[in-house]
C-alpha cells in the first residue's frame, strides 16, 4: 500500500473509533498520563518494498517510549494467531504492547496504572 493510502486508512480508523477506544482516548490524550504523548490509530510501517509499504495500526501509540496499547474486543478471540504474529513483529522493532480487553475498561484506574507502569519501564 502507498503511504498516502496508509494515512487515509488511519484517518478513517480515527473517525470510526469504537466506544471503548473513545473512552480510553479521553484518558490518554493531551499528555494526561505522566506527560507522555499518545497518538491514536498511528500507522507503523514494518516493511517497505519500493512504493509498497506494509504496516500495522495500533489503537494507541506512544513513540517516546515505543509503547503500543491495543484494546481487544470480542473479535480478538478470532484473531489471536494474527495478533500474536503482529506482536512478534512489533516486538522485533523494539515496540512493546499492552493488551487490554474491553471488560477491563470498567476499572479505568487499573487500566491507566498498567499503562503507566509500562511507560516507566
Amino acid at each position: 500500500m502507498k503511504y498516502s493510502e496508509i494515512k487515509a486508512r488511519a484517518s478513517e480508523l480515527r473517525k470510526n473509533q469504537t466506544p471503548s477506544e473513545k473512552l480510553l482516548w479521553q484518558n490518554l490524550r493531551k499528555h494526561k498520563l505522566i506527560g507522555k504523548k499518545f497518538l491514536r490509530q498511528h500507522p507503523i510501517v514494518y516493511e517497505s518494498r519500493g512504493n509498497e509499504h506494509f504496516f500495522f495500526v495500533p489503537d494507541f501509540y506512544c513513540a517516546q517510549v515505543k509503547l503500543a496499547v491495543e484494546l481487544d474486543g470480542k473479535i480478538h478471540e478470532k484473531t489471536i494467531e494474527r495478533d500474536t504474529h503482529r506482536d512478534s513483529i512489533l516486538n522485533s522493532m523494539g515496540i512493546r504492547i499492552v493488551r487490554i480487553n474491553n471488560e477491563e475498561l470498567m476499572d479505568m484506574d487499573s487500566v491507566l496504572k498498567r499503562i503507566e507502569l509500562a511507560l516507566k519501564q
